[in-house]
């Protein structure tokens, strides 16, 4: 099934953590990593902290949504994500944005991502590799959905 995952960090070394995630779901042999967005330098959301790195990839996989997620856990894991307060600063932040048109509601995973129509961050890189994607719930294109957001405080980095 086609899958929209959102990578973000902010502590440590960003670049090289996401980059080192992405080539950690491209040796999974249930993962085909099909394209990847550039970074984007955003302003963190919650307590103060520095700027997140994010990005977004889509990928095919055989994972289950259930499994996609515990697998990116484990990522999020290996590379010393602690989770200590809702929304503060992290080495790793991977995230299930949309698999397919499901639409799941369980007390682990929601799809579509609650809030992926309203995240700048996650609208300009998801934007940028599937913009004909149309979410399940809004009924929307990922680019329609992207015109609507506020990208203060987003800018758009290389690879």
């Amino acid at each position: 099934m086609q899958s929209a995952v959102a990578l973000g960090g902010n502590l440590g070394n960003p670049k090289a953590t996401l980059s080192a995630a992405i080539t950690t779901l491209q040796n999974d042999a249930k993962i085909l990593v099909l394209t990847q967005s550039h970074w984007y330098q955003t302003a963190a959301v919650g307590p103060p902290q520095p700027d997140y790195l994010n990005g977004c990839v889509s990928l095919l996989t055989a994972y289950s949504p259930q499994s996609l997620l515990e697998k990116l856990l484990e990522i999020e894991t290996q590379f010393g994500r602690v989770r200590r307060e809702r929304w503060g600063p992290r080495t790793l932040d991977l995230d299930v944005l949309l698999f397919g048109q499901a639409v799941i509601q369980t007390p682990t995973l929601t799809v579509p991502h609650p809030c992926l129509h309203e995240r700048a961050f996650v609208l300009a890189p998801l934007a940028e590799i599937c913009p004909g994607w149309v979410h399940p719930v809004q009924q929307q294109t990922i680019a329609e959905l992207a015109k609507a957001v506020d990208y203060t405080g987003v800018h758009r980095l290389s690879h």
